[in-house]
């Protein structure tokens, strides 16, 4: 969920941090040096000025209105970062109340205004980006070049929407009545709701806020409760950019459900955003229906990752790996079903079982090293053993990994399992951590046919050097994106989005205003 391709600014600062991240890939099993870099995280949790515990509401750092609190833990270690508001219906409401309030003037100010605000929040996060990399490692676990990429990703969308909002433009379209001219007009739809997941707390909101903003609207954000802190701290930087009180709202809590139904079923909200799982995506727009309003639902992934016999297979295994194993597979764009030809299948078997072996190393994201950090809970360790339990007893064979890693309760080693079959759980439910099921194929139908067999569509990923094959197979799969020799695909300027039961609407490029946007046609008579 990086951005790759962006301006020379925002790129430069992503392209170093990914190669630091391959820098520790490459280091192999080196030790560890957690003695020296440990220390430091603790003494920038003591010093840390972006670090913010309460709700922002109409331009205001608020306690929640009971007064209650939860605790922020660190998954790699489960030490308490600190407290935060623990907002209720109360609390949502008055959020709620102030956007809309808000709305009634944002809506009215200048492109050129909303982009010069959205341009100075970009050149903050810049500024910031180590201790907001190490505010996202602290409270999500991912190493911390992972962290720096995702804050430079999230700039970057704050940087190409400001471009974006002095672009919107609307129509004018010949009548067939020569006393009438027909407009076409576009406005902001109005107060956005959005809900955002813990996988990457930092460049999700970045991307939905910045278009809404862009657009002119403006927002009532819910983190999840797992990493409030990046979020607090982004709006920290928003208020500093100055958007004005009661544009922007975030409402931190641990009672989700109750918080995404006031915001479904309010006819204040115009807009939900969410991305996270499809169940809980399939309730929204439930909730969401008596008032009918624009949906934007970022939701499950199952990514193939298709390795046909005429592919590069060293080139098909690095890809492999890091789509697999970034952020230790908790994404929702990371192959979760390898399908490889019978041809190549064993020496890609091998290839990929010697990159786990050689280039990851599970640790504390703060440790120099580290490529894997924790999952985000006991619950999903539990589940990621799951997988692993029932790929082997249906005869898959491990070649690595397995079980927990020693590093701590919430890490588990980097897995690899062949010869698993097609009615296997990890083959039909999404996994999201680092567990690698190859599958072996014969033929392009019958590769094409296990890639769709699933009701969700958001990435697929193929390696192929038959330019035909590369065509046909593009068109064929039933998803929102697809990597042709590739696995990097996610870009500012690319719309990201799925098919099938893996949502609707498209976030980033040009596209991701279009659902901020109501289309208002003006026919203009008596001429």
């Amino acid at each position: 969920m990086f951005a790759y391709g962006l301006s020379v600014r925002y790129g430069r600062s992503i392209a170093v941090s990914l190669q630091r991240f391959q820098e520790l890939s490459h280091s192999g099993r080196a030790m560890s040096s957690a003695a020296k870099v440990l220390p430091q995280y603790q003494q920038f949790l003591d010093e840390a000025k972006l670090i913010r515990q309460k709700a922002y509401i109409n331009g205001k750092w608020n306690d929640a209105c009971d007064g209650a609190t939860f605790e922020v833990r660190n998954p790699a270690t489960g030490d308490r970062i600190t407290s935060v508001a623990d907002c209720s219906a109360k609390d949502v409401h008055q959020a709620i109340n102030a956007a809309q309030k808000a709305f009634k003037t944002w809506r009215d100010t200048t492109a050129k205004e909303r982009s010069v605000i959205l341009r100075r929040w970009a050149d903050l996060m810049t500024k910031h980006q180590k201790e907001l990399a190490m505010i996202l490692t602290a409270e999500n676990g991912k190493p911390l070049a992972e962290a720096e990429a995702e804050v430079a990703s999230g700039a970057s969308f704050f940087e190409w929407y400001s471009e974006e909002a002095r672009h919107i433009t609307g129509d004018i379209i010949n009548a067939p009545f020569k006393d009438r001219q027909f407009f076409v007009i576009k406005e902001p739809v109005g107060v956005a709701a959005m809900i955002t997941p813990w996988n990457f707390p930092s460049s999700m909101l970045a991307r939905k806020v910045s278009a809404a903003l862009a657009a002119g609207c403006t927002c009532v954000m819910k983190p999840a409760s797992e990493t409030p802190l990046s979020a607090l701290a982004l709006v920290q930087l928003g208020e500093e950019a100055g958007v004005p009180p009661g544009v922007l709202n975030i409402v931190t809590g641990t009672n989700a459900a109750e918080i995404g139904k006031i915001l479904c079923e309010s006819p204040l909200i115009a807009k939900i955003s969410f991305t996270g799982s499809t169940n809980v995506g399939k309730l929204l727009i439930q909730q969401s229906a008596s008032t009918v309003k624009r949906m934007s639902m970022e939701l499950g992934g199952h990514a193939p990752f298709i390795v046909f016999n005429s592919a590069d297979i060293k080139a098909a295994a690095e890809a492999a790996l890091f789509s697999k194993f970034r952020a230790s597979g908790q994404t929702c764009v990371c192959a979760n079903r390898i399908l490889v030809q019978d041809k190549i299948y064993d020496a890609f078997a091998d290839q990929l079982a010697e990159l786990i072996d050689k280039k990851l190393r599970v640790g504390n994201g703060f440790e120099s090293g580290t490529t894997q950090g924790p999952l985000i809970s006991k619950k999903a360790i539990d589940k990621v053993a799951k997988h692993v339990e029932d790929a082997l007893q249906r005869g898959g064979k491990l070649l690595s990994g397995g079980q927990k890693h020693p590093a701590g309760e919430q890490f588990f080693a980097p897995t690899l399992i062949r010869d698993v079959p097609t009615d296997a759980l990890i083959c039909n439910e999404e996994t999201f951590g680092p567990v690698a099921p190859l599958v072996r194929f014969a033929e392009e139908d019958e590769a094409v046919a296990i890639a769709n067999s699933v009701r969700v569509g958001l990435a697929g990923y193929f390696y192929s050097q038959d330019v035909a094959q590369i065509w046909r197979v593009a068109k064929r799969l039933e998803v929102g994106m697809v990597g042709a020799n590739t696995a990097m695909i996610s870009s500012v300027e690319a719309p990201f989005g799925g098919v099938k039961e893996s949502g609707m609407g498209r976030e980033g490029s040009r596209y991701g205003l279009d659902d901020y946007l109501n289309i208002k046609y003006i026919c203009l008579g008596g001429l």
